[in-house]
């Protein structure tokens, strides 16, 4: 069990954690010097069966409660420290409500400094506190009068600690491994070594992490546990891992050590928030904020979505995950406004008021993962992304826990996807309708490539739920597919003999051209014949998907675009984006043929000009590239 500190500058916490462990937090000399806490302080207990029991004392001036954020985050018990001659400060009530909206569920009240009142004094403190303390996370906690200087007490609150360390059960854990960083430095010939709290998971030494929100990938060389030399550290201790690969300064304070499997970096998050008493006034849509998340912290503003639901629009990327606690406080950093829980750390850019939205983002307000995932996939008229929301939600029995529910497990490649049979069918229902209102506005069309049908039917779907969903349909004999082009069954445009005949002694002609194929004129005149007749012929081709007519009189064969297409994505992924400079020269086309091709890309859907650069659409696949729409 950890326990933090809480309270007002100058209350005797550092005193009190000393009396109760031996260890004088203070480290740094001016903090000795000064006689106040700056930074954050460790000390560790041995208690027999129940382990070690680490202290967390946090610095009591307003100025640092950023730093009080820091350790706070990750205690399992708050200690609140109030001395009996200042009794309630700003500090204290300030600390109790961050307490509070952390989510810590277990504490006691410490007031110190008795040996210098009056028992009148120490009584009124006490009432003081107790008036003070209802309706937050220690209302009813025990209150131990002590004096650090003396002794008085210690004893008895030393004995509440050890039994609520022994009786403590601990909630968070599960998942795979994540330490929060609140510290990172370097020693001679040890390295770079960072400390924290394990939020879930386990580490052992050997093990490859990375660093989030940065990647770096890591390895462990050593470890501490709870301040003592371990070949492990788990979920609720404090561990210090001694990194290899990294240096001290590419890991600050607010960075995490985790598993690469949920490695996460976010600009914005989705979340429940809840305002302290007076915060409603200083906050409206827009407004300039501090978001606390474990010891990182961001400028920020508020975007509000509903009653109770906020997207968190962040200065920095940072790491967070669903159900991780925040603090906000206000542009200036003077004043806590409230807080909340994550609820989405990867929202969607677009529909983010949308009622469908805004039903996700309550369905993850349940309490368990199984809860969040089944009131999920009920909402989710799109589905649920298994390998996102376990990600997201360090859930790493996800696929089991979608076995265990009545909807529909889809596997598409190595995604897969949660969705009710309900919306199954429906999705199924307009892919359909889709496929018969373009058959009849396009007779002599054969139908839709695959990335097309997908953003007329059913644009919000990802790509590869879609592309299941067709190879389902098609499977089971709902939907035809030839060339790349879909269909409904029945309808059929078939080429004349003649035609064919022309399209097959065509085709040898475009293969053997690659990128630079004859133009018609040049076919009909080594075929002998008539132009128009040649050209009726290869655009009825192209409409079935059996050619791709890039401009008109120029066509080339399917898999050779494909290649084609292949080269852009190539760039993409090299690049970032496609310059028709680049693809000019990866190709070896004259620029003139570069454009053209680009531009059919363009056309069909398979990249997006933006200005004077290409990127491929999302969900686009080399497939729909060597089909003419």
């Amino acid at each position: 069990m950890i326990v933090g500190t809480a309270g007002h500058i100058d209350h005797g916490k550092t005193s009190l954690v000393r009396a109760l462990t031996g260890v004088d937090t203070d480290r740094l000399p001016e903090e000795r010097a000064r006689g106040i806490s700056i930074e954050l302080g460790y000390a560790y207990l041995r208690i027999g069966g129940a382990g070690i029991l680490g202290f967390v004392d946090v610095p009591g001036h307003e100025k640092f409660i950023h730093t009080m954020l820091a350790g706070a985050t990750g205690i399992d018990f708050a200690l609140l420290v109030v001395a009996a001659d200042d009794g309630v400060m700003p500090q204290t009530r300030e600390h109790l409500a961050i307490v509070s909206i952390l989510g810590v569920g277990e504490g006691a009240v410490a007031i110190t400094k008795i040996d210098t009142v009056d028992a009148e004094r120490a009584a009124a403190c006490e009432r003081e506190v107790r008036d003070v303390v209802v309706g937050t996370a220690l209302d009813g906690a025990p209150i131990f009068p002590v004096s650090s200087r003396s002794g008085e007490g210690v004893a008895a609150l030393s004995t509440y600690l050890r039994e609520a360390a022994a009786r403590f059960s601990r909630a968070r854990g599960a998942g795979r491994f994540r330490l929060a960083v609140d510290r990172s430095f370097a020693l001679p010939g040890i390295g770079t070594v960072v400390t924290g709290t394990v939020y879930s998971g386990e580490v052992k030494v050997g093990d490859r992490l990375v660093t989030a929100p940065s990647g770096l990938a890591v390895r462990v060389r050593s470890l501490h546990a709870q301040g003592e030399p371990a070949d492990a550290g788990s979920a609720g201790q404090r561990c210090a891992l001694n990194l290899a690969s990294v240096s001290r300064e590419d890991v600050r304070r607010g960075d995490w050590i985790v598993d690469p499997a949920i490695a996460i970096a976010t600009e914005r998050f989705d979340a429940a928030l809840d305002l302290l008493a007076g915060g409603e006034v200083a906050i409206r849509p827009g407004s300039e904020v501090h978001v606390h998340v474990a010891a990182a912290r961001a400028a920020a503003r508020l975007v509000p979505l509903a009653e109770g639901l906020v997207q968190v629009v962040l200065r920095q990327p940072i790491s967070v995950w669903r159900g991780d606690r925040f603090v906000i406080r206000d542009a200036s950093g003077t004043r806590t406004l409230g807080g909340g829980t994550i609820l989405d750390p990867l929202p969607p850019l677009r529909y983010r008021r949308s009622e469908s939205r805004l039903a996700n983002l309550r369905a993850l307000q349940r309490a368990s993962p199984r809860e969040q995932l089944a009131a999920l996939v009920e909402a989710a008229a799109d589905g649920v992304d298994i390998g996102a929301f376990a990600r997201t939600g360090n859930v790493p029995d996800a696929s089991a826990i979608v076995a265990s529910l009545p909807v529909r497990h889809v596997i598409a490649g190595r995604a897969e996807f949660a969705i009710a049979s309900a919306a199954w069918e429906r999705l199924a229902a307009a892919a359909v309708e889709a496929l018969r209102k373009f058959h009849k506005a396009h007779v002599d069309l054969l139908g839709l490539d695959r990335a097309r049908l997908r953003r007329i039917a059913f644009p919000r779907l990802d790509a590869g739920l879609s592309a299941a969903l067709v190879d389902r349909m098609v499977a089971g004999g709902q939907l035809a597919e030839s060339a790349g082009i879909v269909r409904l069954p029945g309808h059929d445009n078939p080429l004349t003999l003649y035609e064919r005949q022309l399209v097959d002694a065509v085709r040898p002609r475009l293969i053997e051209g690659r990128y630079d194929p004859p133009w018609l004129r040049d076919l009909a005149r080594d075929l002998d014949e008539p132009e128009a007749s040649l050209r009726s012929a290869l655009v009825r081709a192209a409409k079935r998907g059996e050619l791709c007519q890039v401009v008109p009189d120029l066509f080339y064969d399917p898999e050779t675009i494909g290649q084609l297409a292949q080269a852009v994505s190539d760039l993409e992924r090299l690049n970032g984006e496609v310059l028709a400079a680049d693809f000019r020269d990866r190709t070896r086309l004259g620029r003139k043929r570069a454009i053209q091709i680009l531009e059919y890309f363009d056309r069909i859907g398979f990249t997006r000009r933006v200005r004077d650069r290409r990127i491929v659409r999302t969900g686009s696949t080399l497939a729909a590239a060597a089909c003419v729409t």
